[in-house]
């Protein structure tokens, strides 16, 4: 059972926010927070929430504070932003943060539900009309995307060319003998280091290339905090 985090101080939003995550999950478990000192609190007593939904407006929180020490506490977690600002430039900023999707609150309850589903396979959930900018999409090359895939560590390297591969995140779990949750953390982190925003666009830019021997980079870099 998918366990959720849904972090808004207003109530109907909140109740609206479930509803969407339960017709993804019907069986979904979900908590709620009014807060950032409320979300802390239940992440400290509850194991296992395998997404949090984080509103950027919120009594202790302004900007990206909140959502930054969420990432600071818990880097494992997966935390998608629902907001209602849609300017692209705070939705890049927050893709660039780390966050695990960007979903605006205008966005109808089916889609909302199908995004949330995107996010827990791994995928970087965008808004419709997003756009990178004009410079990014001359440099996502061939090229470009070789020198990203330095800054992969081994394990990440591994579970990438299992993805591209055609693998379920179940599937990568079981061949590298780690938990799904953490395949979904690698996938994410991945994507984000590749500035690619969903699992299928990963596959078809990386299975046109050959991968890093990860046996060859026994010293990657590792980003502290982040899945290994």
């Amino acid at each position: 059972m998918a366990s959720f985090l849904i972090i808004d101080d207003h109530p109907l939003f909140r109740e609206a926010l479930g509803n969407a995550v339960r017709l993804a999950l019907p069986e979904a478990r979900i908590l709620e927070a009014m807060s950032i000192e409320d979300a802390l609190e239940i992440l400290s007593a509850e194991q296992g929430i395998d997404l949090a939904l984080l509103d950027l407006s919120l009594p202790d929180a302004t900007g990206f504070s909140g959502f930054l020490r969420l990432r600071e506490t818990y880097p494992r977690l997966p935390v998608a932003i629902v907001s209602s600002e849609e300017d692209q430039h705070v939705v890049r900023e927050a893709l660039a943060l780390g966050a695990a999707g960007y979903l605006p609150k205008s966005t109808s309850k089916r889609e909302l539900a199908q995004s949330i589903e995107g996010v827990l396979s791994g995928s970087v959930s965008v808004p419709r009309d997003f756009v990178a900018t004009p410079q990014r999409r001359k440099a996502e090359t061939s090229k470009a995307l070789e020198v990203k895939l330095r800054e992969l560590t081994p394990q990440q390297l591994r579970v990438l060319d299992l993805l591209r591969r055609g693998y379920p995140n179940r599937q990568i779990a079981q061949e590298l003998q780690l938990a799904e949750s953490t395949i979904k953390a690698h996938i994410t982190e991945i994507l984000r280091k590749l500035g690619l925003f969903s699992r299928n666009k990963a596959i078809i830019e990386i299975g046109k290339m050959d991968l890093p021997d990860p046996r060859n980079r026994p010293y990657a870099r590792v980003d502290r905090g982040r899945p290994q």
